[in-house]
């Protein structure tokens, strides 16, 4: 499902980085569960069963003591998409400037090769020694290798067309098969209407998982750069995850000072992502290379470089949100790799660090230790990577696997790593150290769990200096629940509280309550605050496992759905919608090519750029924002608008503000530098009231 699914015991954490099957959510990258196919009475029970949520979070005393008209911040996070897979042919109607795929001359306005094309040539090789980031001597693929269904569903979801009236009741039950759904993913009607529900019954693959992806034009005959995903594989479908993973994304973006140029400093070429996918995939897990492996054996081929076309009627909401609002097109994923280590910073601006749970720093297992070095007699086929293997490492020790020739990349870069001597970082997806109900998540349980983390985060700057928060999280109350169960859609990586020991076993002591139950809550407490008026200062909203996007799970037809659902309901309140910034971005890009200038800022990134649009008043006319930003500028806007501290000394919320020639808007000449987002608003002009 998701990679976010409650822990079973003796199993791998629902990290999002493995491939394996299950009948409805599939072989997510980001997954380690799926859901069987499920009993849709019981999946109503329980939803019904769940019963009222305790009171969301009081008002604080310096709510409205910001620095901008701002006085609501809404986060929405969706899934696995870069920039210019969503947004490679988009046209500003405001007639600014966009760096994409189509600016660039790489494709043109139908999605075909343009004079440019070469810029996205991707290359091939062989490493059969030591982990590089870099190829020397890669040569260009004539033809990319066929992309792959992956695990995506080759059936429909939920119920074959024609699909019956959502009025209609269901068999055995006293519910109609509206409420049905409902029950499954209430995100897509919280706004009064089933009808975006019917997303979830189509755009299944009808080809068998783990084959040549035959929807997409000429899928055994590509040439080497990005590629239209076409009329078959559309935005309304679901189709395969590729790899992201950290040390896999440090060799698909191809870094070294020697390509580095005025444009292009970090000197990263973004030109091996199909050869990372073909050669390792997501990951060894410790075990030998299969005998028979080829091509097609990761089950991905080259489906990174696969672009949707908004010209072409892709991602239609989206897009108006873009024409209308204002779109950020040097926004980046935190972090190379995949949703547990790129969503930690929007809520810490940092990365995490293995512990004894006490707040010390220790050594994790052995077959927890990442090592990217090819295994004996491969080609780039890691020793130790894969969901229930290697996610740590101690990045101030360059002897330890993988470390050194990042560490002297950033040394020619003179980019500092920020790793803290002896701590060993996550860099991949396991379990957060708590359940819900606060409980500490045994090792013996799950040992594929980061113990509880003494980490500040955001939350403790917003409770230490009075500003109401909120993290709304579909499908927590089955999850707090029912931790063991298959059914919830939830997201646990996807949550930085949930890593973090003052969050989880903290009680608020104005109102005595702890705050994983008033500031850990579920998706229709956010429509309940809203409509009650009582929607906190930062709310962070994250979509279940159905509704967040994922290729393989989830659709960017149903995303869009969720995401509108919100805006309408705030926008139907012109006193909210006054002093509100909607934040829509997705975790991280999910492994797809993007063509963006990525800045080292540290060990463990930026990665590349993925889609940010900032829905506000304050950002109407279409406008495309060039500031270089990633998830740690959400953090740094909202110290910023509530005169907050920086979260730790060593957090990125630090660094400084970008600053740019007019030349070259996109490369910080100040850097490393993120930006606090400000630039992206107009507080200057009277803001609209009104629709748009």
């Amino acid at each position: 499902m998701h990679g976010c699914a409650p822990v079973k015991p003796n199993t791998a954490p629902r990290a999002r980085d493995r491939n394996t099957m299950g009948s409805q959510m599939k072989n997510r990258q980001d997954s380690f569960r799926t859901l069987p196919r499920r009993s849709v009475s019981t999946l109503a029970t329980l939803a019904l069963m769940a019963g009222p949520a305790l009171a969301g979070p009081p008002a604080g005393a310096n709510d409205n003591n910001t620095t901008t008209p701002i006085k609501h911040v809404i986060v929405i996070v969706g899934e696995n998409r870069s920039f210019d897979h969503l947004f490679a042919t988009y046209v500003s109607p405001s007639g600014d400037s966009v760096h994409n795929i189509l600016s660039e001359g790489v494709i043109t306005a139908s999605g075909a090769p343009g004079p440019n094309f070469i810029r996205a040539h991707q290359r091939h090789g062989r490493n059969l020694s030591t982990y590089n980031i870099s190829l020397p001597g890669s040569s260009i693929y004539q033809t990319l290798p066929a992309p792959n269904t992956g695990g995506a569903s080759m059936a429909q979801s939920f119920s074959a067309p024609p699909f019956p009236p959502l009025s209609t009741p269901f068999p055995g039950t006293p519910y109609t098969v509206g409420q049905i759904l409902a029950s499954i993913d209430p995100g897509l009607v919280a706004g009064g209407s089933y009808a975006p529900l019917n997303l979830l019954t189509t755009g299944a693959t009808g080809l068998t998982p783990g084959s040549i992806d035959t929807r997409i034009p000429n899928a055994t005959s590509l040439p080497s750069g990005p590629f239209p995903l076409g009329t078959g594989a559309t935005y309304d479908t679901y189709g395969a995850d590729s790899v992201h993973r950290f040390y896999q994304m440090f060799q698909q973006m191809d870094c070294s000072v020697v390509y580095a140029t005025r444009m292009n400093p970090s000197g990263c070429r973004n030109d091996l992502f199909p050869w990372v996918e073909v050669t390792v995939g997501v990951g060894s897990n410790g075990a030998a290379q299969p005998s028979d492996f080829n091509d097609e054996t990761t089950g991905e081929g080259s489906i990174s470089m696969g672009f949707f076309n908004v010209q072409q009627g892709d991602a239609p909401y989206l897009k108006t949100l873009a024409d209308n609002y204002t779109l950020l097109d040097n926004y980046h994923q935190p972090a190379k790799g995949g949703t547990g280590l790129d969503s930690l910073y929007l809520g810490f601006a940092d990365d995490i660090w293995y512990s004894d749970g006490a707040g010390n720093p220790a050594t994790p297992p052995t077959n927890q230790i990442e090592n990217p070095n090819p295994q004996p007699g491969t080609n780039n086929y890691y020793i130790q990577d894969g969901y229930a293997g290697g996610t740590y490492s101690n990045c101030s020790d360059p002897n330890q696997p993988g470390v050194g020739p990042i560490l002297d990349y950033l040394s020619a870069l003179r980019v500092g790593p920020n790793c803290d001597p002896g701590h060993y970082y996550l860099l991949n997806n396991y379990n957060p150290g708590y359940l819900g109900n606060g409980t500490p998540l045994p090792l013996s349980v799950s040992p594929f769990t980061i113990p509880p983390s003494s980490v500040r985060s955001i939350a403790d700057d917003l409770i230490t200096n009075k500003v109401s928060w909120a993290y709304y999280g579909e499908g927590w109350n089955t999850f707090v629940s029912n931790p063991t169960s298959p059914l919830d859609i939830y997201c646990n990586i996807c949550n930085p509280f949930l890593y973090q020991t003052s969050i989880m076993t903290g009680i608020d002591a104005n109102t005595g309550v702890p705050y994983r139950q008033q500031n850990l809550l579920d998706l229709p407490n956010f429509y309940s605050d809203l409509a009650n008026g009582k929607l906190p200062a930062v709310a962070y909203v994250k979509p279940g496992g159905l509704s967040d996007g994922h290729p393989q799970t989830s659709k960017v037809s149903v995303f869009e759905a969720f995401v509108q659902n919100i805006v309408n309901a705030v926008k139907a309140n012109p006193t909210l919608w006054a002093d509100t910034a909607i934040l829509v971005t997705v975790d991280e890009g999910g492994g797809r090519w993007d063509s963006g200038y990525t800045q080292q800022l540290d060990y463990f990134g930026d990665g590349p750029r993925v889609p940010m649009i900032v829905v506000s008043p304050y950002t109407t006319g279409g406008h495309v924002s060039h500031v270089y930003s990633d998830h740690a500028s959400v953090p740094k806007f909202i110290e910023k608008n509530w005169n907050l501290p920086p979260i730790t000394a060593r957090s990125r919320d630090n660094l400084p503000n970008p600053v740019v020639v007019k030349s070259n808007p996109y490369v910080p000449t100040n850097g490393p530098s993120i930006s606090d987002l400000t630039p992206v608003f107009n507080f200057t002009s009277t803001p609209s009231r009104t629709s748009n």
